[in-house]
């Protein structure tokens, strides 16, 4: 029974890895009118922007300039591992990440609210209807980083 699992798993594989390289980048990311994209109705993003309890997640604060914590986000998100930088300017940030075993691809956005005096973060995956929590986990791990960051020299402590 293990043999055929086994067997399955190792067929499947491939097939899910091809799949996943064919996908396309979705349309509708970046920045509109202040607003990141909405999370789908799938189970599989979560955003700070988001009105959906399921997939609402806290923004990042930050009390230094808008382009210093930006910088500062890119090298926390950079240093995790199969992370893709997509596309950057002085207040989003996009990075494509790769899942460890099936390689799929979930994009990660960042959009520094100048106003507000938060990072809104998005997090969906491309593919398929449920993440197992993947993208909230992936948000709460910087998350930490990001508090331990804030008391490093030359940074204010996030409230």
């Amino acid at each position: 029974m293990l043999e055929i699992g086994l067997l399955l798993f190792a067929s499947v594989l491939p097939a899910l890895w091809l799949i996943n390289s064919r996908a396309p980048a979705p349309t509708g990311l970046g920045v509109t009118d202040g607003r990141l994209a909405a999370c789908p109705s799938s189970p599989n993003c979560v955003s700070s922007q988001s009105d959906q309890p399921s997939c609402s997640i806290d923004p990042l604060p930050f009390t230094d300039a808008p382009e210093t914590a930006i910088a500062r986000l890119a090298s926390l998100v950079e240093s995790f591992p199969r992370t893709r930088p997509v596309r950057r300017t002085a207040d989003y940030v996009h990075y494509e990440v790769r899942t460890l075993v099936c390689r799929f691809v979930d994009d990660v956005e960042f959009f520094a609210d100048r106003q507000a005096k938060v990072i809104h973060v998005r997090s969906a995956s491309r593919l398929g209807y449920s993440d197992l929590g993947a993208n909230r986990k992936r948000v709460e791990a910087l998350r930490a980083a990001w508090s331990n960051t804030a008391s490093a020299p030359g940074t204010t402590p996030a409230p």
